[in-house]
């Protein structure tokens, strides 16, 4: 993490290089590695790269014709509501157009907005707050929250989020809906809940949410897919009772059948027996930070099923040691595929290290004194 710090620009005198998907990944480290050592300035560097996120991401692109920031605000009412816009991902190129032709390849290094992005660095500010007992943070999670909602939220054909829009959330660059979009939404809204006055808006964004997941397959091979799936289990199962009333009671139990399928399907692949070459470290590391999250579910809350596919998962945590000793050896990151995602990869196996300040979720306090 010191070394992410100096070669993005969050320490030292590069300039800033900031992507918001890693940036909310080492957010939480950074509060991990403070509560695990007992030195502060774990929490001065998250509380810095917050900044430094909104001041970068939350503005347009030094090569756009726009100027300022993406929510249309003025300067000092911009640093109040940082994320009244959303936030760019912090892609390499400029992203497509209105009008312009979709190129499939291009599209994946052009900037924009994602859902599931907006929904890491929701969950980032929301352990901010609960870090450091700043109200503001979790201001900021959950205007972000209402905004993405809004954004995302498809006006045409059926109803579903969409997967990528511009970066001032006007017109989408994919239409078509994540899988877990919905689901990432309806647990991160779930956790900045706090039963106070101002949560109708935030109950709004949780209720039509909740009817986007009802009946939905959460199925995956797909490592990350798979951990972001236990993660979400994992947040599920950590609130309160009275928050997990306002949604479909299987929720849970889908989630972790899901999980355990696409578990099964994955560790019958070749995946895991080729080299590093061959392999993304940061995609394999999703799932063991995913799986990591199974010890954080009450077995107690279940029916006997639901724990007999609890009980499989909890099995698998070998897989997710095996994963993090091999991309902890020095000799994968010699590999192309380490070093063209050098800063999500080594941010990503740092979660996986100490865990804690990404999946633990501390109660956070009310709002009211704002």
């Amino acid at each position: 993490m010191a070394g992410f710090a100096a070669d993005t620009g969050l320490e030292g005198d590069r300039p800033p290089r900031r992507y918001l998907w890693t940036d909310a990944h080492a957010v939480c480290n950074y509060l991990s590695l403070a509560e695990t050592t007992g030195d502060a300035a774990g929490f001065e560097l998250a509380a810095r790269l917050v900044d430094q996120v909104h001041e970068v991401l939350g503005r347009h692109r030094d090569d756009d014709v726009r100027s300022g920031w993406i929510s249309g605000l003025d300067d000092a009412e911009a640093r109040r509501h940082p994320t009244a816009g959303g936030l760019r991902i912090g892609k390499p190129l400029p992203e497509r157009r209105r009008g312009e032709p979709s190129d499939p390849r291009a599209e994946w290094d052009q900037d924009g907005q994602y859902y599931h992005y907006l929904t890491k660095w929701m969950h980032a500010l929301r352990q901010m707050s609960a870090a450091t007992g700043d109200a503001r943070y979790l201001a900021w999670a959950r205007e972000l929250a209402t905004t993405a909602h809004r954004g995302f939220r498809a006006t045409s054909g059926p109803a579903r989020l969409y997967w990528k829009m511009s970066i001032d959330l006007s017109y989408p660059l994919v239409p078509s809906s994540g899988l877990h979009d919905p689901l990432d939404g309806l647990v991160t809204a779930l956790t900045l809940r706090t039963g106070d006055r101002d949560d109708l808006d935030l109950l709004a964004v949780v209720n039509d949410l909740d009817t986007l997941c009802r009946g939905q397959s959460w199925a995956t091979d797909d490592p990350l897919g798979i951990g972001g799936l236990l993660f979400d289990a994992g947040r599920l199962a950590q609130l309160p009772a009275s928050t997990r009333d306002d949604i479909d009671r299987d929720l849970l139990r889908a989630v972790l059948e899901d999980s355990d399928a696409g578990l099964e399907r994955f560790t019958r692949s070749s995946t895991l027996t080729q080299g590093a070459a061959y392999r993304l470290a940061f995609r394999e590391l999703g799932l063991s930070i995913g799986l990591q999250a199974t010890p954080l579910i009450d077995p107690s809350d279940l029916t006997p099923a639901t724990r007999t596919i609890l009980d499989r998962l909890l099995g698998q945590r070998k897989l997710g040691i095996a994963i993090e000793r091999f991309w902890s050896d020095p000799r994968t990151h010699d590999t192309v595929t380490w070093q063209d995602h050098q800063d999500i990869n080594a941010v990503m196996l740092a979660t996986s290290l100490v865990p804690n300040g990404f999946l633990a979720l501390t109660p956070i306090r009310s709002t009211e004194r704002i």
